[in-house]
């Protein structure tokens, strides 16, 4: 039997995030079939940095909770450390948290992303698991191990949340930092979170008008309306609408 759309639902807690699609295999009911168009450079650009930030911002989702540190680690004033030697010191500076971790029987997860500020200021922003017990945590363990700066810690919650860390995390390279540096490190040990998909029979993403129907949310949820994308993909030619789903909260 042919459906009207595809969708794929990833699930994470008090959130879901869907996509729906029309594919060329099944078709779609009032849209005609569109030759492919080639790619411009700036598509490709434009379409890789979303699935850059998607891609990171499902890790997050699936692996840190809102209570997790954000934080920035800097070098005393005057230091200039090369980007080797900044890569060399997170590096050293992971190993040995991960070990303080053990010893608690935690293990650590991280994402991190070296930077350099327009002045030249060299710093390194790292997401950590939190954990803490009546004689140690996260931020005594980062602190009393980073000897070569300060570190600044935030919760994720109040960096920004989910959507935001992940933006900053997959951002490109400024144009005063080094070519061919990879712009984000995950720990091995992050989750990938796999969808769950759906046919969705005699259904289509848009109405008689031929505009993308916005989407409704189920008993129990609201639609997040800044993470509502929806519209025509410009090299398919097929609609497409992609957006979150929020658990209402009963106690409110």
């Amino acid at each position: 039997m042919k459906w009207g759309y595809i969708r794929d639902i990833w699930e994470f807690g008090d959130t879901l995030e869907i996509e729906d699609k029309h594919t060329g295999r099944y078709g779609a009911r009032g849209q005609k079939r569109e030759k492919r168009k080639k790619a411009t450079p700036e598509d490709i650009k434009r379409q890789n940095q979303w699935k850059r930030e998607r891609d990171v911002r499902r890790k997050i989702k699936k692996n840190f909770s809102k209570g997790d540190y954000w934080m920035t680690i800097t070098y005393k004033k005057g230091s200039r450390p090369t980007w080797e030697e900044m890569k060399e010191d997170i590096q050293w500076l992971i190993r040995t948290v991960r070990r303080r971790y053990q010893k608690h029987g935690q293990e650590l997860k991280y994402i991190y992303r070296l930077g350099i500020g327009k002045r030249g200021g060299p710093h390194i922003h790292i997401l950590v698991n939190r954990f803490a017990t009546k004689e140690t945590g996260t931020d005594m363990i980062f602190t009393e191990c980073w000897t070569k700066g300060h570190i600044n810690i935030r919760t994720l919650y109040d960096a920004g949340g989910y959507k935001e860390l992940a933006e900053y995390i997959t951002k490109p390279m400024e144009e005063w930092e080094p070519e061919g540096i990879k712009r984000y490190h995950p720990s091995r040990n992050l989750v990938t979170v796999e969808p769950k998909r759906k046919e969705m029979n005699r259904r289509n993403l848009v109405d008689k008008q031929g505009q993308v129907i916005y989407p409704k949310a189920p008993k129990g949820y609201y639609v997040d309306p800044d993470s509502v994308r929806m519209g025509k993909n410009p090299i398919t030619g097929f609609y497409y609408r992609h957006y979150t789903l929020i658990k209402l909260d009963r106690r409110i």
